[in-house]
Formats: structure tokens, C-alpha cells, sequence
């Protein structure tokens, strides 16, 4: 569980950049874990200040029983179940090598969540994955294992929240630098999971790591590319919250107004522990709090990895998957994700954090030559057609 050695200088490569973005991913959401749900007063008062790394559980030893989190061991390094779910949809594509579709996720990610155990970090013991996913993920076993429902729909019904974005990293690697592909693939993939803002937030996020990974992207570049491709609530949640963003150029000056910009589209509500009546249901008018805030952290920190994942944790609300995302984009970037976060997260997860980049990389070199063949193939095709004649 050893992180490889640093970077070769001249700009990172394509395997860097899945690897800072799946790390990184796995790092901001171990440290935003323990102080998950919880606002930036609150954190400042549990943990005298800031937080600025990896911080034990809220409630100490207690965190066994003690209410609202109980029986899980959040802090200390353990990642919680946006990393489970980015690692078990790697091992689908590991599986079918190829673009995903929603029936991938019924005939691979949901059996994977069913029926392998794995060393869940939280409950610090061997668990089938499904065990510990939030409910909004155990929605993909009720509805595609028992419920039969068509992949492609099965999503309809379900709380709408970032389930589904939260762990789409994935598929803006395997399209990198393609955001357009990487949106239809992920809006395909999270049907069986999403529906409406929660839905489109997957797709946009996909879109949001693939633009990260092109040479020579920025942040500003990377919301350029989200607000080509996003819809509806979505799309206004991430320009308001983005022209905020541009006003600050540190991260405590942003917690609060970020908060106020993302508010108007967010169903949740005030208090994140007890959400309003109209919260998590479909319509084109809001959006998850969790991308357009990642977005904002990422253009606050100028695209660099600590500042962008501490900002996140210490907006509180939802940070961990907030911090998962933020993370992802500052390291597909090719900011460096810090080592002694890495390392520690790796070892008190019991996880290596290294594999599943190094697979994910020869995944996505496979398929894009087989995107290769099939665009050359179509090419063929259509010029025998005399279609090219009239390409002019």
C-alpha cells in the first residue's frame, strides 16, 4: 500500500491522472467522513479550529453507538461508501472492458454489492458491500435483484441525491477528455441508480473528470465543459455558485457565501439532518449541493488539491462525497494528492488506493482503441455511402 513514486516532470501522463483522480478521490472522502452532516461552527467547535487533516470520529471511542452515526467508524482515515461504490463500478469495467450501459449495473455492479464480501473500513470487519451503502444505494438491489425493473429506469422513484454522482469518477476517466462521451455514458450508467437533478449531476460530474484530465486543463476550463453539457437547475446551480467562486481566493472567505449561493437549489434544507418536506424529489428547477459546491472549492483553490479537499470538509453538510468529487477534479488535474494523507488513508482503510487506478488505466487504454475501430469502421461505412463527398 505503498504510493508510487512521485510524478515524471513534463505534465502528467494519462495513468497520473486517473491515479490522482481515484486517490484523490479516496482521500477527500476520508477526511471528510468524520465530520459529515455537521456545519462549519460546528466543526470549528468540536475540533478547536479548522480542520486540516485526518481527524478522529465525532463522538471519540464512542462512535460504535453514539447517534447519528453509529455502528460506523468514520474518521481516522477510513474512506466510507463513495469509495466502495467508485472501486466496485472500476471492477465492472474491469469485468466488461467496454463503455458501461445500465444493464452493465444490473448484470455486474449489483451481484458485485450482493454477494462478495469485502473489508468495509467503517465496520472495521469483512462485509458484503451492501451491508454498509447508504439506502439510496440499496434502491439498486431492490429494484434490478428483486424487482426486475428495467435498468434503464429502475432509477425512477428513488430519493434524488448524489448516489449516483458520487461515484462516477470512473466513467469520466475511461472517456478522458472527451466530456461529451463521458455525459452520455454516465447518464446511461446512473439510470439504473438516479432520476432528475440526481441523475444529471452523475452525468455532469463524469464530464466534469474527463474535461480535468486534458492537457493542459484548468479549472475554469473544466466548468466551462460542465456548463456546456448541463440542463435545467443543474446548470444554473453550477453558474451561480461558480461567479461566486471567482470573487474569493481562499477558502474561508468562501464557506459561507458558497453556502448562499447554492441554497436556492438545494432541496435539502437548512439543517441537513432534518431535511424539508420537499427534499430529494424530481424537478428541473434544483440540483445536488455537492457538485456545484465541489466546482466552487476547485476554482477558490485554483485547482490545487489540499486547498480544494480542505475547503470541502470544512463546508461540512455532505463533505465527504463534496471532498470525494473535489478531489477527484484537483487530481485529475495533476495537482498532487499529499503522501502522508495517501498513505495513511490506504492503511487505515486497508485498502490499496493504487490498484484500482493502475487496472482502471488499461481499461481505458482498451477501450478507446476499440472506440478507434468502430469510429474508423463507421468512417468506411459512410464514405462508401458517398457521405464523405458531402462532409465538404
Amino acid at each position: 500500500m505503498t504510493p508510487p513514486e512521485e510524478y515524471a516532470s513534463g505534465g502528467p501522463d494519462l495513468a497520473e491522472r486517473i491515479t490522482g483522480a481515484l486517490v484523490g478521490a479516496a482521500v477527500g472522502d476520508a477526511l471528510g467522513g468524520p465530520v459529515e452532516g455537521y456545519s462549519p461552527d460546528q466543526i470549528v467547535e468540536r475540533h478547536g479550529g479548522r480542520v486540516h487533516g485526518i481527524v478522529g470520529p465525532w463522538h471519540g471511542g464512542a462512535w460504535r453507538t453514539a447517534r447519528p452515526v453509529a455502528p460506523y467508524h468514520k474518521g481516522d482515515g477510513h474512506v466510507t461508501d463513495d469509495t466502495l461504490m467508485t472501486h466496485a463500478l472500476i471492477r465492472v469495467y474491469a469485468r466488461v472492458r467496454d463503455h458501461l450501459d445500465a444493464y452493465a449495473i444490473a448484470d455486474h455492479l449489483v451481484p458485485d454489492l450482493m454477494t462478495t464480501p469485502r473489508w468495509i473500513p467503517e465496520l472495521e470487519a469483512e462485509a458484503l458491500p451492501l451491508h454498509r451503502i447508504f439506502l439510496a444505494e440499496k434502491w439498486l438491489v431492490a429494484r434490478l435483484a428483486y424487482g426486475h425493473v428495467d435498468p434503464r429506469e429502475a432509477g425512477a422513484g428513488n430519493i434524488v441525491n448524489c448516489g449516483a454522482a458520487m461515484y462516477m469518477a470512473p466513467v469520466g476517466l475511461v472517456n478522458a477528455a472527451n466530456p461529451a462521451g463521458a455525459y452520455a455514458e454516465a447518464l446511461d450508467v446512473a439510470g439504473a441508480h438516479q432520476s432528475s437533478y440526481g441523475r444529471e449531476a452523475a452525468g455532469v460530474f463524469a464530464a466534469a473528470v474527463a474535461a480535468a484530465t486534458a492537457p493542459g486543463a484548468t479549472p475554469d476550463a473544466v466548468v466551462a465543459a460542465c456548463l456546456s453539457l448541463a440542463k435545467d437547475g443543474t446548470r444554473t446551480a453550477i453558474e451561480e455558485v461558480c461567479a461566486v467562486a471567482a470573487r474569493h481566493h481562499d477558502i474561508e472567505s468562501a464557506l459561507v457565501p458558497l453556502r448562499a449561493a447554492v441554497a436556492p437549489y438545494d432541496t435539502v434544507g437548512p439543517d441537513y439532518r432534518a431535511p424539508s418536506l420537499g427534499a430529494r424529489r424530481p424537478s428541473r428547477l434544483h440540483a445536488i449541493e455537492e457538485l456545484p459546491v465541489a466546482l466552487g472549492m476547485l476554482l477558490v483553490a485554483g485547482g490545487d488539491y489540499r486547498q480544494a479537499v480542505l475547503g470541502s470538509v470544512n463546508y461540512g453538510r455532505d463533505c465527504d462525497s463534496i471532498a470525494t468529487m473535489a478531489g477527484a477534479l484537483a487530481g485529475a488535474l495533476g495537482s498532487p494528492v499529499p503522501r502522508e494523507w495517501s498513505k495513511a488513508v490506504a492503511e487505515a482503510s486497508r485498502l490499496d488506493l493504487w490498484a484500482p487506478a493502475r487496472t482502471l488505466t488499461e481499461v481505458s487504454r482498451e477501450v478507446f482503441e476499440r472506440d478507434v475501430r468502430r469510429r474508423r469502421a463507421h468512417e468506411r461505412a459512410f464514405s462508401a455511402l458517398g457521405g464523405a463527398e458531402c462532409s465538404g
